[in-house]
C-alpha cells in the first residue's frame, strides 16, 4: 500500500481537513489546523506531503518521526498541528485497512463510554445561566465557561466580583450533581491568578483551564500552591517535552489538543506521560468532527481519562457545524452526556466528502478577536 495523494480543505467556520489517498482505494481522514493560521498549517501540510507520497502509510511511527525531525528545524504549533492532521489520517487508513477502531489498535477500549463537556457564552449571570440550562437540555452533564471577558493585569474588585457572580450563577443552574470548568485563557496574570482562583473553590468547579499564559509555565507551581482547585492547561503545548515541566510544576489536568499536539501518536504518549504524575486527560478540542473523532478514540483507550471537549454548538460555529460534515451523526450523540464506544473502524466517522469540497470552494478567514485596554495596550483574548 502506497500513499499516492494529500489533500486539504478549508472549511468554514474556521477548519482545515486532510485527506490522504492510497492506491488501493483507502482514504484517510485528518485536521491538521492552528485556529487563525489555517492558511499556514495548509502550506506545511503540502510540504510534508512530499516525505510521505510513495510511503506506505501503516508505517506510522517511522512517518511521524520523518515529519518532525527530517527538516532540522523542530517543533511549533505550525509543524506539529500540520503533523497531527495527517497523523490521524494514517491512523484512520490502518483502522480502515484492519476493519478496526483505532482504539483497537491503542490497546483495547478500558470504559464503554467517555463524557463529555459543552462550551456556554455570555458576558451577565443570566446569559451564562441560560446557556449553561441549553447544554443540560441537550443531555450534558457538563460544561465549560471563560472566567471572564477582557481581564486587568491586576483585575479591581468589580471585576473579581463578576468572575465569581457568572460561575455562581452557572452553579446555581445545574446543581451539584453536574460540573462547571472554568477557562482562565491566558487572560490572567500570575498574580490575578492567584488572587481569584481560591475565591472561586466554594463553588467547586471542576478545574481552572490555563490561569497563566504557556510562557509563564516556569511560574505555574506558584499558581497550582494557592489553588485549591485543579488546576488544567495545554491546549497552547504541543510535545512531552512540553509538558514534562507543568506536570512537575503539580497541574491536575494536561489538555493535549488532538489537532495541536502531534495527532494520535504523541497524544498518547503525552496521557501515558501524565499518568505517572497522577494527572488526568481532557484532550482540548474546540474544533471540527475529525479532530472529535480523532479524541475519541484516544480517549477510550487512555487509563486516565477525565473528560472530552466537542463544540456542537459552540459559539465560534457561525458559518457551519461539526454535523454538517459527517455521513451518519450517530456516533456523535450524547443522550445522557456520554458518547458510546463503537466499534466501526479507523476514526470510526464517514466525512462527507462532496459537502467538504463544497466547502472549500467558499473557504473561510477566520482570526480571533483582537483586544485592547482602555489604555489602547494589548490585551490578551
Amino acid at each position: 500500500m502506497k500513499i499516492t495523494a494529500v489533500e486539504t480543505f478549508l472549511v468554514p467556520p474556521r477548519w482545515l481537513f486532510c485527506r490522504v489517498a492510497t492506491d488501493d482505494g483507502l482514504v484517510g481522514w485528518g485536521e491538521p489546523v492552528v485556529e487563525g493560521r489555517a492558511e499556514t498549517v495548509r502550506a506545511a501540510v503540502g510540504e510534508l506531503s512530499e516525505l510521505l507520497l510513495g510511503h506506505d502509510p501503516r508505517r506510522i511511527e517511522d512517518l511521524w518521526q520523518t515529519m518532525t525531525k527530517a527538516a532540522f528545524y523542530r517543533g511549533g504549533p505550525v509543524l506539529s498541528s500540520a503533523v497531527a492532521g495527517v497523523d490521524q489520517a494514517l491512523w484512520d487508513i490502518l483502522g480502515r485497512s484492519l476493519g478496526v477502531p483505532v482504539h483497537q489498535l491503542l490497546g483495547g477500549a478500558v470504559r464503554d463510554r467517555v463524557r463529555v463537556y459543552g462550551w456556554i457564552g455570555g458576558d451577565e449571570p443570566a446569559e451564562v445561566a441560560d446557556a449553561a440550562a441549553a447544554q443540560v437540555e441537550a443531555g450534558l452533564t457538563a460544561v465549560k465557561m471563560n472566567a471572564s471577558g477582557r481581564m486587568s493585569k491586576l483585575p479591581t474588585a468589580a471585576e473579581t466580583a463578576e468572575v465569581v457572580a457568572r460561575l455562581a450563577a452557572v452553579r446555581d443552574m445545574v446543581g451539584e450533581h453536574r460540573d462547571v470548568a472554568v477557562d482562565f485563557h491566558g487572560r490572567f496574570t500570575v498574580a490575578a491568578a492567584r488572587r481569584v482562583i481560591p475565591l472561586l473553590a466554594p463553588l467547586h468547579p471542576l478545574f481552572v483551564e490555563e490561569p497563566v499564559l504557556p510562557e509563564f509555565g516556569h511560574r505555574l507551581a506558584d499558581v497550582v500552591a494557592v489553588s485549591p482547585v485543579p488546576v488544567a492547561c495545554g491546549e497552547r503545548l504541543f510535545s512531552r517535552t512540553d509538558f514534562l515541566p507543568v506536570l512537575g510544576a503539580g497541574v491536575a489536568v494536561v489538555q493535549p489538543d488532538l489537532s495541536h499536539a502531534g495527532g494520535i501518536s504523541e497524544v498518547r504518549r503525552i496521557a501515558s506521560l501524565a499518568e505517572t504524575y497522577d494527572a488526568l486527560l481532557a484532550p482540548h478540542c474546540p474544533l471540527g468532527p475529525i479532530a472529535l473523532a480523532a479524541s475519541l478514540q484516544v480517549a477510550f483507550a487512555t487509563p486516565n481519562f477525565l473528560i472530552q471537549e466537542q463544540s456542537i454548538g459552540i459559539h465560534y460555529n457561525r458559518d457551519a457545524e461539526l454535523l454538517d460534515y459527517v455521513l451518519d451523526r450517530a456516533p456523535f450523540a450524547f443522550p445522557d452526556g456520554y458518547v458510546r464506544v463503537t466499534d466501526a473502524p479507523g476514526l470510526g466517522v464517514d466525512i462527507d466528502e462532496a459537502q467538504v469540497r463544497r466547502a472549500d470552494a467558499v473557504g473561510h478567514h477566520w482570526r480571533p478577536p483582537r483586544w485592547r485596554h482602555e489604555d489602547g495596550s494589548f490585551a490578551e483574548w
